[in-house]
């Protein structure tokens, strides 16, 4: 039995993807991260109120900036302090979305294992990232 070396086409479809997807989302994080610095885009919470609470445990934080816990972030993605969570994200996702062409390449090359390992990894990373269970999604 002799190994190969070489990445076999998915392995390669995943790395690109991941590359890729990382650069993108660190790009991304700096774009939302200027927009907010330079009062192009409003906070939530001004800079000002910010340093101020900085001292303080997260509870009073929370509610001295009226911010939501868990998902509700996404109503307030509109604002500069919330808009830089699109790349935290997207960088965080990415093994979920390098996952999602993998599936169909398994089901073209006809590996039935590694595509129910692919669909099991996106399922178990989309229940963990939910909070459905109480981790992860907060």
């Amino acid at each position: 039995m002799s190994l190969s070396t070489k990445a076999s086409p998915a392995q390669l479809r995943y790395a690109n993807m991941l590359f890729y997807g990382c650069w993108s989302s660190l790009a991304l994080m700096v774009i939302t991260y200027v927009l907010y610095v330079s009062g192009i885009i409003t906070p939530h919470v001004p800079l000002e109120q910010v340093t101020q609470l900085w001292g303080q445990r997260v509870d009073v934080y929370l509610a001295q900036g009226n911010i939501p816990t868990g998902w509700g972030w996404l109503a307030l993605i509109g604002q500069g302090d919330f808009m830089n969570f699109i790349g935290i994200v997207l960088l965080a996702g990415m093994t979920i979305i390098c996952y999602v062409p993998l599936v169909f390449a398994f089901i073209r090359s006809k590996e039935p294992i590694m595509f129910w390992v692919a669909v099991g990894e996106i399922v178990v990373l989309c229940v963990a990232a939910s909070g459905i269970f109480g981790s992860g999604g907060h």
